[in-house]
C-alpha cells in the first residue's frame, strides 16, 4: 500500500521526489561529517595547537585504514616538539608494517640529543627486524655490563686448566656499547659472551703455570681484548674485567691418577692371561705325562711277549720305581697339621 502511494505521488510530482531524496542524503552526509568530527576534533585541536600538521582528511583516512589514530598523533607530537622532522605517512606506513611507531620516535630523540647519527630508515629497519632500537640507543649512550658467563644460563664460572694441571674458574665482566650501523645483521649478546669466555679458556691453557695467573688476572684481559671478539657483532667492547679467579681441582693429578689405575689394571690382565696360559700348558703336559705312562704297560706286555724283557728286569724295574719314589717322598717337606 505504502508503494503504490509513492508511485502515486511520483507520477503526480517526480521533482518533490528527487528534493527529499537529495535532502535525505544531505543530513545523513552532515550527521557522519559531524560525528566524524566529534570524534576526531580533540585530536586534530592537539595536533593543531603543537604545529604537528596533522590533517583531518589524515585522520579519516587513518581510521578507514584501521590504523591506531591516537598513536599515530601523539609520536608526531612528540616527534615535533623534539624538533624532529617526520610525516604522516611515515608514522603510519611503519605502523601498518607492524612497527612500534612510539618506541622509534623515542629512540630517534633519543638519538639526537646524544648527537648519534640515526635515521628514520635505519630506525624503522631495526625495529621491524624485532630488536629494539631504544634500548640499542640507550646503550650507545650508556653501556651496559654483562656478565661472563650468563648466571641464567646455569654456569656461574669459566673453568679452565692451566699447562701445570691446575683447574682455574674465572669470572669476567664485559662492558659493551652498541653500534648502531652493525645493528642489522649483527650478532647479539650471546655471542659476545661465548667468544670472551673461548678467549679465557685459550688464555688459561696456554699459561706454564696457575700461579702466573692468579699474579697477572689482567694478562687475561689484555690477551682476551686484543683479538678483536667486537667483529661482526652488533657491540663494540669497551673493556673486559677479570671478577674473580679460583683455584678448582687438580686435573692433571686426577688424570695421572686415573692413567696410573688404567696401567694397573692392563697389568693385571696381562699376568692373568699369562698365569691362565701357563696352568693351561701344565694341564696339557700332564695329560702328554698320563697318556705316556697309559702306554707303559702295554709297551712291558709287548717286551715280555717277544722276549725282550725278562722276569728279573721287570722286578729291577720295580725297585728302581720304589726307591724312586721313597726319595721324592723324603725329599718333600711335611705339612704341619
Amino acid at each position: 500500500m505504502y508503494s503504490l502511494v509513492n508511485m502515486v505521488l511520483a507520477q503526480e510530482n517526480p521533482g518533490r521526489v528527487v528534493v527529499m531524496i537529495f535532502l535525505t542524503v544531505v543530513i545523513i552526509t552532515a550527521l557522519l561529517g559531524f560525528l566524524l568530527f566529534l570524534k576526531f576534533f580533540r585530536l586534530w585541536l592537539q595536533a593543531k595547537l603543537s604545529r604537528a600538521d596533522v590533517k583531518f582528511s589524515e585522520l579519516i583516512g587513518m581510521w578507514l585504514r584501521r590504523v591506531d589514530t591516537m598513536t599515530i598523533v601523539r609520536s608526531k607530537i612528540t616527534a615535533v616538539q623534539a624538533g624532529l622532522t617526520l610525516t604522516t605517512r611515515d608514522l603510519e606506513s611503519h605502523f601498518l608494517a607492524g612497527g612500534r611507531v612510539p618506541n622509534v620516535v623515542r629512540a630517534l630523540i633519543a638519538a639526537n640529543r646524544a648527537n648519534i647519527e640515526l635515521s628514520l630508515k635505519t630506525a624503522t629497519a631495526i625495529d621491524l627486524a624485532g630488536r629494539d632500537i631504544l634500548d640499542a640507543v640507550q646503550t650507545s649512550v650508556n653501556p651496559k655490563v654483562i656478565d661472563c658467563p650468563d648466571p641464567a644460563k646455569g654456569r656461574d664460572t669459566v673453568d679452565a686448566v692451566a699447562q701445570d694441571g691446575i683447574q682455574l674458574k674465572a669470572k669476567a665482566r664485559v662492558t659493551v656499547r652498541a653500534n648502531i650501523e652493525r645493528l642489522i645483521g649483527g650478532a647479539t649478546e650471546e655471542t659476545i659472551i661465548a667468544r670472551v669466555g673461548e678467549g679465557i679458556v685459550t688464555t688459561i691453557g696456554s699459561a706454564t703455570t696457575y700461579k702466573s695467573v692468579l699474579e697477572n688476572p689482567d694478562n687475561i684481559s689484555k690477551s682476551v681484548l686484543g683479538k678483536g671478539l667486537d667483529a661482526g657483532t652488533a657491540f663494540e667492547i669497551l673493556s673486559i674485567d677479570i671478577a674473580d679467579v679460583d683455584v678448582g681441582t687438580n686435573v692433571g693429578a686426577q688424570l695421572q691418577a686415573a692413567q696410573a689405575e688404567a696401567d694397573m689394571r692392563r697389568a693385571k690382565a696381562e699376568a692373568e692371561k699369562r698365569r691362565a696360559m701357563a696352568v693351561a700348558r701344565e694341564q696339557e703336559m700332564r695329560a702328554l705325562v698320563v697318556e705316556n705312562e697309559s702306554k707303559v704297560p702295554l709297551a712291558m706286555a709287548e717286551a715280555f711277549k717277544k722276549g725282550n724283557l725278562g722276569v728279573m728286569d721287570y722286578y729291577k724295574m720295580k725297585n728302581i720305581t720304589a726307591d724312586t719314589s721313597m726319595r721324592e717322598s723324603i725329599a718333600k717337606p711335611k705339612k704341619k697339621e
